[in-house]
C-alpha cells in the first residue's frame, strides 16, 4: 500500500532517519510472509504485556512491600508515560512518514494528518511495561523487554513510524516509569503495607501456609 499525501509543516522526521525508514519498509516489501504477523502484533501485541503484568503481580504476592509497590505503580507509570508522550506529539507535530515520504511501502494504513508520529505511543507503553517488570522480576522483565523491542521494530516495519520515533518513545517510557516506581517506593511503602493487611489482602499477599490467612509482608 502507498500514499501520495503531501507532507504538512512540523518536525522534519524524514531528515533524521528517513533513509533507515526506507530501508526497513523495503525489507518489509521483500518479506511478504512476515507482513501479516508483524501487522497483527503491532495492532494487538500490547495484550502480551498485560499477561506479563498479571504474572508479576501473582509472584509479587509472595514478596515484600517494595515489590508490590512497583506492581501497583505500574499502571500509573504506563498511563503517565502515555500522557507525556502524547503531549510531546502535539509539541513536535511530526507528520507520519507515510505522508512525508509518499510512495514508500506501507502495511498499516496511513493515519489522519493530525495523528503525529514523534514519539511512538506503542513503543512508549510497551517499554514502560517492560521497565516496570524488570524492576519487579528480572526474568519476566527480560522477556517483556524483548517483546517491547519487537513492538518498536514492528511499528517501523509496518510503516507507521521512523526509527527515531521508536527510540524516543523508548526513552520516554523508561524515564517516566523509573521515576514513578522510585516515587512509589519512597512514599507509598507504608500505604502498600496497610493495603496488604486490609480488605485487599487476598489480592496483594499470598496466604500463610500455616494459617491460610494473607501473610504479613515487609
Amino acid at each position: 500500500m502507498t500514499t501520495s499525501s503531501p507532507p504538512a509543516q512540523g518536525f522534519d522526521g524524514a531528515a533524521v532517519s528517513g533513509g533507515l525508514y526506507t530501508d526497513v519498509t523495503e525489507f518489509a516489501r521483500d518479506t511478504p510472509w512476515l507482513n501479516e504477523p508483524a501487522e497483527l502484533y503491532s495492532a494487538v501485541g500490547m495484550g502480551v504485556f498485560v499477561i506479563f503484568g498479571l504474572m508479576a503481580w501473582w509472584r509479587a504476592r509472595h514478596q515484600g512491600n517494595a515489590v508490590m509497590a512497583a506492581v501497583l505503580a505500574t499502571p500509573f507509570a504506563v498511563v503517565i508515560a502515555y500522557a507525556v508522550n502524547s503531549g510531546l506529539k502535539n509539541i513536535f507535530q511530526e507528520q507520519r512518514p507515510c505522508r512525508a515520504l509518499p510512495g514508500r511501502f506501507l502495511i498499516e494504513e496511513c493515519p489522519p494528518v493530525d495523528d503525529y508520529a514523534f514519539p511512538s505511543n506503542h513503543t512508549t507503553v510497551a517499554v514502560a511495561f517492560a521497565v516496570a517488570l524488570l524492576v519487579i522480576n528480572r526474568w519476566i522483565g527480560a522477556i517483556a523487554l524483548l517483546a517491547a523491542v519487537a513492538m518498536g521494530a514492528s511499528r517501523v516495519y509496518v510503516g507507521a513510524h521512523y526509527p527515531h520515533d521508536v527510540a524516543a518513545g523508548a526513552l520516554v517510557g523508561t524515564v517516566v516509569t523509573l521515576l514513578v516506581i522510585l516515587a512509589a517506593r519512597m512514599f507509598a511503602l507504608s500505604f502498600v503495607g496497610r493495603l496488604r493487611t486490609g480488605a485487599l489482602a487476598p489480592l496483594l499477599a499470598a496466604p500463610d501456609a500455616a494459617t491460610g490467612r494473607p501473610a504479613r509482608a515487609r
